[in-house]
């Protein structure tokens, strides 16, 4: 296959998504930067891709990027190997599942600042280059949480609406530009995300959803990158949540009300 990027930046890139989009991008990028706090999995992860791979350049970076120095820092050092991302893959995120007034509000902050602070940090750290050279593809991670307000999942579907939001602009704004934005809106994914939002003492992480809804990280991966190459604005990765997120959008906000009133309570 041919490569489609010459550098590929990726956050949370050591489990769930971000470990997957790895492994679909092999063969397309020539290098990668992988980013994440578990040092140990991501030197795995390069393991691989230089055995399967071995033209393929690696550089893994650990940083805790709810820290703005860390990411200030994370800049540097891409900047120092000489590299200008013209991809970059903000997928790192986090979730809380419960009432925002029971919350622990250290794991609130720190939802907001990897959501959101990290997510606009590092876009706004590694667009310039991607302008300079008029070629670039950004793609943040969403959700199909970004259509409506969640009880017991607000701020988390607040964070997301908010990156929604944020890369509908930001796309405008680079019209001809040679960047690409798109925001990729998936539903439920089995991956160590629920149990990161669990809080302790839950029974799951997340709300409960019918196995319909869920839809395997290989599709999302996959309808991902085919949504960049075809310069969509927007997936939401299987039929069952691309209808899902029309049927939401149709639903007026009153009723939408109702519907999340009637919500079994913990």
């Amino acid at each position: 296959m041919e490569k489609r990027y010459t550098c590929a930046l990726i956050t949370g890139a050591s489990a769930g998504l971000g470990e997957e989009f790895v492994r679909q991008l092999l063969g397309q990028v020539d290098q990668f930067v992988l980013v994440a706090r578990r040092v140990d999995r991501l030197e795995q992860t390069a393991d691989e891709i230089r055995k399967l791979h071995p033209e393929t350049q690696v550089l893994v970076i650990g940083a805790d990027i709810s820290n703005p120095e860390k990411r200030i820092l994370l800049e540097k050092k891409v900047s120092d190997a000489g590299l200008t991302p013209d991809l970059l893959i903000n997928n790192a995120g986090l979730g809380d599942y419960g009432e925002f007034i029971t919350g622990d509000w250290a794991m609130i902050d720190q939802m907001l600042r990897v959501n959101i602070d990290a997510l606009t940090h590092l876009t706004h750290l590694f667009l310039p280059g991607m302008v300079k050279q008029k070629r670039g593809w950004i793609l943040n991670v969403s959700s199909l949480a970004s259509t409506l307000a969640i009880p017991d999942f607000g701020v988390y579907a607040a964070t997301k609406a908010y990156v929604s939001s944020f890369s509908e602009a930001l796309r405008i704004e680079l019209q001809d530009s040679g960047v690409e934005v798109m925001s990729l809106c998936p539903g439920p994914v089995k991956t160590e995300f629920g149990e990161v939002a669990r809080r302790e003492g839950a029974s799951s992480g997340m709300p409960s959803a019918r196995k319909l809804f869920y839809v395997t990280k290989e599709r999302v991966v996959e309808e991902a990158l085919i949504g960049l190459e075809k310069g969509r604005t927007r997936v939401f990765p299987g039929m069952q949540i691309a209808i899902a997120g029309w049927i939401i959008g149709s639903i007026p906000l009153f009723v939408m009300r109702l519907i999340m009133r009637s919500r079994p309570r913990r």
